[in-house]
């Protein structure tokens, strides 16, 4: 049986395909698009997944799209009556709805050849980020949770998962939400585009947790776990907060009413410098998210006594609060799969359709390479196609084995050069773990003002990432456990943090990814050559673009390399260097 997993009309929308219940493809919209967190219907996507199948529309059985307008009819009926909402908003709702029901249409427009002539299921948002975590997690039985914005009238839903099946046993509905009470905070200091919330979150140890006290009247801790905001610091509830997208990128107005610059003084421009209360604002905004989610997290872990957790919604990308879940709960393991937000639950409806079909779960989700990859004579052709720009730029291309790749690109980067890594299927989720990298040195203390002035150009106060060999996690990191996806954030080692100055943040933490030689022999490979050269078993770990989602395609990988100061660049077996690159 085949499902095509749809994350649609959304931010990060996304399209995955499971053949028999084992996933084949997975990738995002916005990595054909160019358009960061591309929102609408996944064409290019969905192409994609039936290209790496094999197969057309014809050949699909059921399409699993992670959104049910029929679902939590009875908290959209309790809102509209307390509530009395503004006429705009319920007509947003509708317009949503609509768009879900053109699928087929869709499908018939944007994707050439055979007619789908298969079922739809619509699988309830929270339900689908759950099974996103859990039946692609290693684990047998755990506590399941999905915390985001909102979906299908909720932004949290809990329980456990033990074997094939999933036990949802608490939620929360709208309008109260930690997605938007982040989302909020984050739009207030002057970061107002969808997904800035991960600059709030490498802001926060800049600053002290002064504004705990003031920002606890936003989110109140109820006694099942769950949590309810103060409405009267928000407005999604009231007005319509429309969620558009101009050319593809999703855009939001304000969440916040004038209650919150009342409480905390005059908001911050995006052009207006970071001051102390900025940063201050951004620690204790962390540090009450913290409270909620561990408050929610330490009432099912003390009602269960399971020692798993599975992770998802986008609330879920917040690596710092992850990292902090054995130490602060007794939590033995924490899985969050490499997509945990919106795109993610592409999977995670595919894997419901696939449990209602009466299939068990089939497959464990122990990497995120599910792109595209492209073989040598595609390689070679964008590069013959660019000989001249080449040329002109002063750069030189070399063939090479892999062995040879690794060991020069290890040299390079100890060296304290900037080095592309193109190699391989294409990551799934925001994060670049190995296939679509730049690699650095993180020894070199000044290396995140290279990076910057080279290729980033982004905020001062976001860290760089280390890529960890899993053998040398606990020898370097305060804790050991598997993390593939770069989702948790651990403490780096007293003694070993001078060592690594470019990847250690000012709290003394790392957002690492742990490598494994099943998992991604090549990497693996360069990292134990840059580990036999200089004693350190990392190298520093950034996503592989300019300002623009991550490379998909040789093509872009090498505008990128040719428009910015990269030293060399490893593609698929080709080594290109600049005249003053590694030689």
């Amino acid at each position: 049986m085949i499902i095509l997993g749809v994350n649609a009309f959304h931010g990060d929308a996304a399209a995955c395909l499971l053949r028999d219940g084992v996933l084949v493809a997975a990738a995002e919209e916005e990595r054909f698009r160019r358009i960061k967190h591309w929102a609408g219907f996944p064409s290019e996507a969905i192409r994609y997944c039936l290209r790496e199948a094999g197969v057309d529309l014809a050949a699909v059985d059921r399409i699993a799209l992670n959104q049910d307008s029929g679902a939590n009819m009875g908290a959209k009926l309790r809102f509209l009556l307390t509530q009395r909402p503004d006429v705009g908003l319920l007509l947003e709702r509708l317009r949503a709805r609509r768009s879900r029901e053109r699928i087929p249409a869709l499908l018939a427009r944007d994707i050439a050849g055979p007619r789908f002539y298969g079922a739809i299921d619509y699988v309830e948002h929270h339900l689908a980020h759950l099974a996103s975590a859990f039946f692609v997690s290693p684990f047998e039985e755990a506590i399941i949770v999905s915390v985001d914005g909102f979906g299908d009238f909720s932004s949290a839903a809990w329980g456990v998962g033990r074997g094939d099946d999933m036990h949802i046993e608490g939620s929360v509905a709208f309008p109260h939400s930690l997605g938007v009470f982040y989302q909020a905070i984050t739009q207030y200091l002057g970061f107002p585009h969808y997904g800035d919330e991960y600059k709030v979150m490498g802001l926060a140890p800049y600053g002290a947790p002064r504004y705990v006290k003031e920002l606890s009247r936003l989110v109140r801790l109820r006694r099942d776990g769950g949590f309810a905001l103060d409405l009267s610091f928000f407005r999604h509830h009231e007005k319509k907060i429309s969620f558009e997208w101009t050319g593809g990128a999703p855009e939001f107005v304000d969440l916040f009413t004038p209650a919150l610059e009342a409480l905390l003084g005059p908001r911050r421009s995006p052009s207006e410098p970071l001051d102390d209360r900025h940063r201050d604002i951004a620690r204790s905004a962390q540090a009450v998210y913290e409270e909620a989610l561990f408050h929610l997290l330490g009432e099912l872990r003390k009602r269960h006594g399971l020692a798993n957790v599975a992770l998802a919604g986008g609330c879920a990308m917040n690596s710092v609060a992850n990292g902090k879940l054995r130490r602060r709960l007794g939590f033995d393991k924490v899985y969050v799969q490499s997509a945990a937000g919106d795109a993610g639950g592409a999977i995670g409806a595919a894997c419901v359709s696939w449990r209602r079909q009466g299939g068990s779960r089939g497959f464990t989700m122990s990497h995120a390479y599910w792109g595209p990859s492209f073989d040598a004579d595609a390689i070679e052709q964008t590069l013959t196609l660019n000989a001249a720009r080449i040329r002109d730029a002063g750069c030189a291309v070399e063939r090479v084995d892999e062995p040879t790749l690794c060991a020069r690109a290890a040299a390079a980067v100890a060296a304290g050069q900037v080095v592309g890594w193109f190699e391989g299927r294409m990551e799934w989720g925001p994060r670049a773990l190995g296939n679509r990298s730049i690699l650095c040195d993180p020894r070199r203390a000044d290396m995140k003002q290279i990076l910057n002035a080279k290729i980033k150009r982004r905020e001062s106060f976001r860290p760089f990432a280390p890529s960890v060999l899993a053998e040398a996690t606990a020898e370097w990191f305060e804790e050991d456990d598997d993390v593939p996806f770069m989702m948790q954030v651990f403490q780096i080692r007293k003694e070993k943090r001078q060592l690594i100055p470019a990847v250690t943040h000012v709290d003394g933490s790392g957002r690492l990814q742990t490598v494994t030689r099943a998992a991604n022999p090549l990497y693996h490979a360069l990292i134990s050559g840059f580990r036999d050269l200089t004693g350190v078993p990392m190298v520093l770990n950034t996503s592989f673009n300019e300002n623009e989602p991550v490379v998909c395609a040789p093509q872009e990988a090498l505008d990128c390399f040719l428009r910015t100061k990269m030293d060399a660049l490893a593609m698929g077996g080709f080594l290109l260097t600049r005249d003053d690159g590694a030689g």
